[in-house]
């Protein structure tokens, strides 16, 4: 047996426990994804920036479906590369701090307590991560723009 194969075997255990603690799931993590996305959408900071780059958001609320549900409960669903998408964006700490924002109310509306802090601390270490690359990415990295809140 591989190590890929050992973690393959233990991912509906994690995911199991993961629901069981946090409770979310698959339904609760689709809410929290287009409640969270319809507010970006309408957003004046964020929703020119996701419009100008997305069209038919249907698939791309699909995959980022898939994506919180690798995230925040292990299920392995999500296959992409999330930073070369993200690092010619026109974006600031400004942006970051919204989009966190907008996800942590999303997400204490949605979700059981244990669930919004589970996913909010994921999103936080996700803007943080794909902030910094972008700063890097610009040669900004330590430079005047902080990276986001947390």
């Amino acid at each position: 047996m591989t190590a890929q194969d050992t973690i393959q075997s233990a991912r509906p255990a994690v995911t199991a426990e993961l629901m069981a603690r946090t409770g979310l799931d698959d339904r609760m993590l689709s809410r929290l994804v287009h409640g969270f996305y319809d507010r970006v959408r309408r957003d004046p900071l964020l929703g020119p920036v996701f419009a100008d780059r997305i069209t038919d958001w249907g698939p791309h609320l699909d995959k980022m479906v898939d994506f919180w549900s690798s995230v925040a409960l292990m299920t392995g669903r999500y296959h992409g590369a999330p930073m070369p998408k993200h690092l010619p964006l026109p974006v600031d700490a400004a942006h970051f701090d919204r989009w966190l924002d907008l996800f942590r109310q999303t997400a204490h509306e949605i979700c059981s307590p244990e669930g919004a802090a589970w996913v909010i601390e994921r999103a936080e270490r996700i803007a943080a991560s794909i902030h910094m690359n972008i700063l890097d990415a610009r040669g900004d990295y330590g430079r005047a723009s902080a990276p986001p809140r947390l």
